[in-house]
């Protein structure tokens, strides 16, 4: 079987320390650990392949529940940073182990509001490769939304 990988793909996987070619230490694991979202939702909170954890993407939603922290993108973006915490560790994962996040943002303008929160969760000089963008719509009329992939030379136990 050929398989082909994007050149992101690729270099997320080679930036991790994993190889391309997969053997059965490579086959992803789905996880949920119930911690933010209820495990019944039709998606994984993450899948762990080798060291890397690819996150679905976290609302600000207040754990347990499918409501949203009251009082705006301040509000909203550090219920998602915690929720993107709670998620890691449960896995045997910490912010340090960030590689990249990507930022949905219901309005672009509140963009600044974002990254005063975002920037406090990780160490200056050590931010995760970033990409963000504006939506016409996020769950929940959700106003940001993250997900992000985390990385550990050897897979967490």
């Amino acid at each position: 079987m050929h398989v082909t990988l994007s050149k992101l793909t690729l270099a997320v996987l080679i930036a991790a320390g994993v190889s391309a070619c997969a053997g059965p230490s490579m086959a992803p694991e789905y996880k949920n650990s119930g911690k933010i979202l209820p495990t019944t939702l039709p998606f994984s909170e993450a899948v762990q392949v080798g060291g890397l954890l690819l996150m679905s993407g976290q609302i600000g939603n207040l754990p347990g529940t499918l409501t949203l922290a009251s009082g705006g993108m301040p509000a909203e973006a550090t219920q998602v940073m915690e929720n993107i915490k709670t998620t890691l560790e449960a896995h045997g994962y910490s912010m340090n182990d960030v590689v990249k996040c990507t930022a949905m943002l219901a309005d672009m303008k509140e963009w600044g509001a974002f990254n005063q929160v975002y920037e406090k969760y990780f160490q200056k000089g050590r931010y995760p490769a970033r990409s963000a963008f504006g939506t016409s719509g996020l769950a929940f009329n959700a106003r940001v939304e993250v997900e992000c992939i985390a990385a550990k030379s050897s897979p967490a136990t």
